[in-house]
């Protein structure tokens, strides 16, 4: 065998044993993993295009916690009706409290406003993780689809976490 073919061959291997042997994980484990080895791959891209050694350490931190907040979403699933109506009864209260502080801070400094926001609701027999959590749209003032997104660690009152495709400022209750 030729050298890169032997490489290759150890690479695959290397990687499907690696997969396999995770399967088995919490989600915090995973997050800590997969936001570990991320954060490794970002910083070392970064540092292969150039990057000093600070710079690519940076890059490879923020990947790596980035990677780690989205792995917390522990599972997926419809909302059944009562989900939905508690999520935009909350989802409208707190739309509307967070314009009032904006609309109060705006002549101090701009604040970046989040156009999708997280906002808790009941959890139910599908809900697998610690809080059931639904996207609203504070632009078109709805919830956005009909998932339900349980977390298994929900981020703290203001913090922007990603969720699928959205990235939404967590609320909670919007109480």
């Amino acid at each position: 065998m030729k050298n890169p073919t032997i490489k290759a061959s150890a690479c695959v291997a290397t990687l499907a044993l690696f997969v396999t042997g995770c399967e088995n994980l919490s989600p915090g484990a995973n997050a800590a993993l997969f936001g570990g080895l991320s954060g490794v791959g970002a910083g070392t891209i970064a540092r292969s295009a150039g990057a000093s050694t600070n710079e690519s350490l940076a890059i490879g931190a923020a990947t790596g916690i980035a990677t780690a907040i989205v792995v917390y979403i522990v599972a997926k699933h419809q909302a059944t009706e009562r989900q939905h109506q508690i999520a935009e009864e909350r989802a409208r209260i707190a739309a509307a409290r967070l314009e009032r502080q904006r609309a109060a801070q705006a002549s101090a400094k701009k604040k970046r406003k989040s156009r999708y926001i997280a906002v808790d609701t009941e959890r139910n027999s599908e809900s697998t993780g610690k809080k059931s959590v639904m996207i609203f749209d504070t632009e078109s003032k709805e919830i956005v689809g009909n998932n339900v997104y349980d977390v298994q660690s929900t981020p703290a009152k203001g913090e922007v976490a990603k969720f699928d495709t959205y990235s939404a400022e967590y609320v909670g209750t919007g109480a």
